[in-house]
């Protein structure tokens, strides 16, 4: 993902950089692969009264983009914040794609699959299914389905549907069997 910070009326700290370095990389983790660019603007605005700061994330993601804004005092909870709330709307765009995605047909015998879990890797929201047929299938927290990471545990049944990723087969969902 690239990343471009701006400085509007102001010289950018370098504990402001590595506050939105570390959000970067959290939000590789947790929606690996969607976010092309991320540009973080922070202003600081003296025309107001108190005076203060924006602060604005703009994700350019498949077909769409993601903007936040946020006003307050103090720079690093508003980074927080927005990444927050960036993070949060990135989650609602992958549900609601997955709802809207269609199947094609012929296709439902192909997708239904059951397995076993190999690994999890609940710090960094992802694991791994073995299939009945033996193949490894990567699974990322957000295709969890009537379920959440911390109930599962290596050696559980679950059912899932598949499609190929940049990496290899990945489970589109997962719930408990």
């Amino acid at each position: 993902m690239e990343l471009k910070v701006e400085g509007r009326n102001l010289d950018l700290r370098k504990s402001w950089q590595e506050k939105i370095e570390e959000e970067k990389e959290r939000l590789g983790r947790h929606h690996p692969g969607l976010v092309f660019n991320l540009r973080v603007t922070i202003e600081e605005v003296s025309h107001q009264k108190q005076g203060g700061y924006k602060v604005g994330i703009v994700a350019a993601v498949p077909n769409d983009t993601v903007v936040v804004k946020r006003k307050g005092e103090s720079v690093r909870p508003l980074l927080v914040d927005a990444f927050d709330k960036l993070g949060y709307q990135l989650k609602e765009l992958q549900r609601k794609r997955r709802q809207t995605a269609k199947v094609p047909e012929g296709a439902a015998e192909v997708l239904d699959h059951v397995g076993v879990i190999k690994t999890l890797s609940p710090y960094e929201s992802y694991g791994f299914i073995t299939s009945v047929a033996g193949q490894e299938i990567y699974f990322h927290e957000n295709a969890l389905k009537d379920v959440v990471m911390d109930d599962l545990s290596e050696g559980d049944k679950v059912s899932f549907g598949v499609t190929d990723g940049d990496k290899g087969p990945q489970a589109t969902w997962v719930r408990s069997a």
